[in-house]
């Protein structure tokens, strides 16, 4: 496997504080998919059509896409500090932006047409500066940790950010019982805090070449693997955020209060099955491709029995399981791509990823919703069948052997 094998530009995994980029990675991810638990509520508060509510959710998605591989590029020539700093720094400007206008929404009621502009815009910037936070993580992991331990490490990367995907949304979906505008106060702190972090605490890192950066195709086929599951992983997560409340409240039968309330409890359940896989990766500490089959074949269970649901509990065990299938996940795919190219394209790999996780934040809460609206198992079943199909992908040859 063609790894970053420049070792003599590889700083030991030691000298490189992790504590800041798991940090800032967690705290963004936070800020950003609370979204997810409150626009249902916010959309019907609004007089926003169920499509509308989908789409200022997939616009963040959308620009991350178009973004991540230009700040990919950007780290390879400014360095992966500088585009950690710039990128948190803008999120904590257009969140509070974000902020600004729902509260001002939720108090004066504009018209549907106005509120979904404006959610559209300020997602829109959100997801423009939330695109170099894991793109200079992952680089500045790439440069500075070896191979043989760089899985480990992007496993702690891909922990913060699993936990952020659902810690996010239950906290929301918890301040929500309160005040709608709450969560978004709350959580508009975060990215500021990240900024200081990284700002105070995030040392200088030399880039780990000093040649030119090479570019790097998204056809590439060292890439074809570590994208599909990147996609497909985000795609899985992002459709179960945004239906778990719609689903308590046409399937489970359940007010819009309990729903509210189930659905926090299921995204909680989500964090804990998180940390717990993640405990016992470090354990076992098994090879990128062994995590992926392992953990899409467990998390395929979990969402399929999801479809079966037919109480609160039901439901939280279902997301319980599947959470822990994709606690094995989310950490591989970075690794995998990681290992698998030169020092002087990690940048653009780092970019190239984010934008296969965009993908999949961007067809997810729209796939999701449509699908829903023919019956609200199939979410549950179609994304069970795509984390199967990735589970049983074959392996490579040189594996097999």
């Amino acid at each position: 496997m063609n790894a970053a094998k420049d070792p003599a530009t590889l700083t030991p995994a030691a000298t490189l504080d992790l504590r800041p980029l798991l940090l800032a990675t967690m705290a963004c991810t936070m800020s950003m998919m609370a979204f997810v638990a409150l626009i249902g509520p916010i959309a019907r508060l609004l007089g926003m059509a169920t499509w509308q509510a989908g789409a200022a959710v997939t616009v963040a998605g959308v620009v991350w896409v178009l973004l991540a591989r230009p700040w990919g590029r950007a780290a390879d020539r400014l360095g992966r500090r500088r585009i950690l700093l710039l990128g948190s720094a803008g999120f904590t400007v257009a969140y509070w932006l974000l902020c600004l206008f729902v509260e001002g929404a939720l108090r004066w009621l504009p018209g549907a047409t106005l509120a979904f502009v404006g959610l559209m815009i300020a997602r829109g910037c959100i997801g423009a500066f939330y695109a170099a936070i894991p793109v200079g993580c992952n680089a500045l992991i790439a440069d500075h940790v070896g191979p043989q331990q760089r899985a480990r490490a992007m496993a702690s990367l891909g922990a913060a950010n699993a936990v952020g995907l659902v810690l996010g949304p239950a906290l929301a979906a918890l301040l929500a019982r309160h005040s709608l505008s709450l969560p978004f106060h709350v959580m508009s702190l975060l990215p500021a805090s990240a900024f200081l972090v990284l700002l105070f605490k995030l040392k200088p890192q030399p880039l780990a070449v000093s040649h030119a950066p090479s570019p790097v195709r998204l056809s590439d086929p060292r890439l074809r693997r570590p994208l599909l599951v990147a996609f497909s992983a985000m795609l899985s997560v992002t459709v179960s955020q945004i239906i778990v409340g719609f689903y308590a409240l046409d399937r489970l039968q359940l007010g819009p209060a309990e729903a509210a309330q189930a659905a926090g409890i299921a995204l909680t359940t989500v964090g804990v099955a998180l940390i717990l896989s993640q405990v016992l990766l470090r354990q076992l500490q098994w090879p990128p491709l062994k995590m992926i089959r392992v953990g899409a074949t467990v998390s395929a269970l979990g969402f399929a029995a999801g479809a079966l649901a037919t109480s609160a509990p039901w439901l939280w065990g279902c997301y319980f399981v599947a959470a822990a299938g994709m606690g094995f996940v989310f950490p591989s795919f970075s690794a995998l791509a990681a290992n698998a190219m030169q020092a002087s394209e990690q940048g653009a790999t780092a970019g190239s990823i984010g934008a296969a996780q965009g993908m999949g934040a961007v067809i997810g809460p729209l796939a999701g919703t449509l699908v829903y609206a023919l019956d609200p198992r199939l979410p549950f079943l179609a994304v069970a069948l795509l984390l199967l199909l990735v589970g049983l992908w074959p392996m490579p040859r040189e594996r097999r052997a």
